[in-house]
């Protein structure tokens, strides 16, 4: 609740947009809407209308004093709801419990929506968020975003259209848990509801998700989604060609097409109550087109004046819906005009006075306070025990990955997994063979061939109490969908002050190596992607029985802690037996069971040499191995490290490895630049290794071609050993005696 308020409003100048407003409303030259609706033809009471207008009124002050608050340096903001008001009626037509996907422009639906819920305190909400205080209840003053806990209102970030395919995904979900018997954050007969603008309306991603919704309502898949477009007719200084919403949607398959006036409260409320029943009843999708209007621009810095002509802002400007939703009420013997005029100041001044309260609130300072929220809070496991018999058969990482999901799938009844061609074909490598037959399509998903649509799905189902395995088929897939993970799902906690999670693995065939199916689509080794997003997790298997490990606690990490975690999976190592030579068995392992984890940071350690340190993860291991065995056979002793992590990486840990080692080379599989081992080698610098015993042997910076030449750009066995020969050999091995001399004599190696 806000505290007291100051016993006097502060002195405000009127600004044009409120001389506009005034001069109108003393005018009486009121703009009609197109229908003439009455109260009685929607169903809407004349203290309906009303409280709709007030929420309009106080969604329009926030805007305009937002932009006085900038000027003073006390606001952040300035991207407004104005024009969009009349989304206040489509809040009041559902439920406050139906999760609702907002775009930017809603204050005015948020506003609304918190009048069905007790204690609500809307403007001293969002003027927290204006001013980015610590008090902000939605985001802890990260940013400016349209959220509440209480209201089934999970903030989104700015990024275009990325939010619709996440709205597809909770409402898919809503679906699953009714089927499997189960509640998650919503309830069951909830409707997803999701707002965006008639620009973002043509962004890949926004036409991704509609597609996804409406593939699945054609086939008869529930889908209670409500999708929301607010026709401005304008994308900062892009106009939308007239009738290109509803031309694109009027006959999309799988879609229903409604449309209303959202500058007309009784039209747009008509319209929505529609969307609401055809939703909630028949579970089927809608897309309702609001057409609006923007007003004062796109945001504070924006000059309309630049790209618009004086004609066409002063045409805008007699359209603004709160002089329509004005006409109304005196057309319905609801108030008079200087009733109008008294409310209209009476909100202004009460957004004045709670804006000098929340501009005194305390404000984010330190590196510590703004990261607080990267990483969600924890949650209670809900794991079950499963009580199979593990086959100990040693097999390479493709069969032990799939004995393990099966396991999982058995023990976490909320567990779902997602991706193309995973279901009846069992996936391109045979990974989930046999597990749709065994949990059914509603668990195992064949998806469409859209990697957004697929992240968007795991991040909807993580937001509502499920835990989503999703697979990207090869990791050059993952990049026209990255920023779903990048701007959705890694930033949901972070903007939410850790309210609101969308746990997630997400599986990624990757690496280079494969033989007999190559090219830079299928051997993608751009991994900086994935390690440069705050509070993302990457492990990446070198062998079967890490592979288990990591897969096991990749899930715990998403039940319990609520974790997005990436599963990098080296193709080539998938169905590899042999290590020297053929038939050897060397790359197969037993299952190490349901119970072994490895956990973040720990890692894998072969040999206890000391001339040469190789630090490598994935393929590097494999390849490192190979090297070891002619190495050793030249006298040269060495050990190898594998990562497993290659984000949050224990540097203390390594540099115990190592550090009692003559010479360290990190084997890096992936490119040059932006990759793991520059990380490394700094880390190893800042705790004291000198730097004339690290060493890199990184693949080049280059995608990776067909053939004979796959591996050309990549790093080889024969590299290794003859890095290794020359290392050792120039200095080596003397260097050795150095470091025991330095340390004392050292058996064995340091555990982490």
């Amino acid at each position: 609740m806000a505290a007291p308020l100051p016993p006097h409003s502060p002195p405000r100048d009127r600004l044009p947009q409120e001389e506009r407003f005034y001069a109108a409303l003393h005018g009486g030259d009121w703009p009609r809407p197109d229908r003439a609706w009455r109260l009685d033809d929607v169903g809407l009471s004349a203290a309906g209308l009303a409280e709709l207008f007030e929420s309009q009124l106080m969604s329009r002050h926030l805007d305009l004093h937002a932009r006085r608050l900038q000027a003073r340096g006390e606001a952040f903001y300035t991207i407004g709801s104005a024009g969009h008001e009349g989304n206040a009626a489509i809040a009041r037509a559902f439920r406050t419990t139906d999760p609702a996907f907002l775009h930017y422009r809603d204050a005015a639906f948020l506003i609304q929506r918190s009048r069905a819920v007790p204690g609500q305190t809307p403007l001293w909400d969002l003027l927290l968020s204006f001013a980015a205080s610590a008090d902000d209840p939605i985001s802890g003053g990260r940013h400016k975003v349209l959220g509440s806990k209480a209201l089934n209102v999970p903030p989104q970030t700015s990024t275009i259209a990325s939010h619709l395919p996440k709205a597809v995904g909770a409402a898919y979900g809503l679906g699953l848990w009714r089927r499997l018997g189960g509640a998650g954050e919503w309830l069951a007969d909830s409707v997803v509801l999701c707002s965006f603008g008639d620009a973002s309306f043509n962004h890949s991603t926004a036409q991704g998700a509609l597609n996804a919704a409406g593939w699945a309502a054609y086939q008869g898949t529930p889908m209670p989604l409500v999708m929301i477009c607010e026709d401005n007719g304008i994308g900062i200084s892009t106009a939308t060609p007239p009738g290109w919403i509803e031309a694109s949607m009027r006959g999309r398959p799988g879609f229903h097409y409604l449309s209303c006036d959202g500058l007309d409260l009784l039209d747009t409320w008509r319209a929505a109550r529609e969307a609401e029943r055809i939703a909630r009843v028949r579970k089927q999708p809608v897309f309702l087109h609001m057409r609006c209007v923007r007003l004062f621009g796109h945001a504070g810095s924006d000059a309309q004046q630049a790209y618009m002509t004086p004609q066409r802002i002063k045409a805008d400007e007699a359209r603004d819906p709160l002089l329509i939703s004005a006409g109304l009420l005196q057309q319905h013997g609801v108030l008079a005009t200087d009733g109008i005029a008294a409310l209209y100041r009476s909100v202004g001044d009460r957004v004045a006075q709670v804006a000098e309260q929340a501009i005194r609130r305390p404000r984010l300072e330190t590196a510590e306070q703004v990261m607080a929220s990267i990483v969600p809070p924890a949650r209670p496991g809900r794991r079950r025990p499963w009580h199979g018999e593990v086959d100990t058969t040693p097999a390479p990482m493709a069969k032990l990955l799939n004995q393990s999901l099966q396991r999982l799938m058995a023990s976490h009844p909320h567990l779902v997994m997602a991706g193309e061609d995973i279901g009846r074909k069992g996936g391109v490598y045979g990974v989930t063979q046999r597990l749709q037959a065994q949990f059914g399509p509603h668990r195992v998903i064949d998806t469409l061939l859209d990697e957004q649509s697929i992240l968007g799905l795991g991040i909807g189902l993580g937001h509502n109490g499920l835990v989503p395995i999703l697979e990207i088929q090869f990791l050059a897939y993952l990049h026209n969908a990255e920023d779903q993970l990048r701007g959705e799902a890694a930033t949901l906690s972070f903007f939410s002050n850790g309210q609101y999670t969308n746990p997630m693995v997400v599986r990624i065939a990757g690496l280079g190596y494969q033989k007999g199916f190559g090219g830079h689509f299928h051997n993608d080794n751009a991994i900086a992607v994935l390690r440069d997003i705050p509070g993302l997790l990457v492990a990446c298997p070198s062998n079967a029985a890490d592979a288990v490990g990591l897969l096991q606690e990749a899930v715990r990490l998403a039940d319990e802690e609520q974790r997005v975690v990436v599963m990098l999976e080296p193709i080539a190592l998938y169905h590899s037996r042999d290590l020297l030579e053929e038939g050897d068995q060397r790359w197969c392992f037993a299952d190490p069971g349901p119970d072994h984890r490895l956990a973040v940071g720990e890692l894998g350690c072969w040999g206890e040499g000391r001339e040469l340190a190789i630090v490598t993860y994935g393929n590097g291991v494999y390849l490192s191995r190979r090297a070891a065995a002619r190495l050793e056979a030249e006298g040269i002793a060495l050990r190898i490290v594998d990562l497993r992590w290659l984000t949050a990486i224990d540097h203390d840990a390594v540099h115990r490895r190592v550090s009692d080692c003559a010479q360290v080379l990190v084997v890096d599989e992936c490119r040059r630049s932006g990759a793991v081992s520059e990380e490394l080698i700094a880390a190893l610098v800042e705790r004291g290794v000198e730097s004339h015993r690290l060493h890199r042997l990184t693949a080049e910076d280059s995608f990776i071609a067909l053939g004979r030449a796959a591996t050309a750009t990549l790093p080889s066995s024969e590299a290794i050993i003859d890095r290794a020969r020359r290392l050792v050999g120039s200095g080596d091995r003397g260097a050795t005696v150095a470091v025991e001399a330095a340390q004392g004599t050292l058996a064995g190696s340091d555990e982490p």
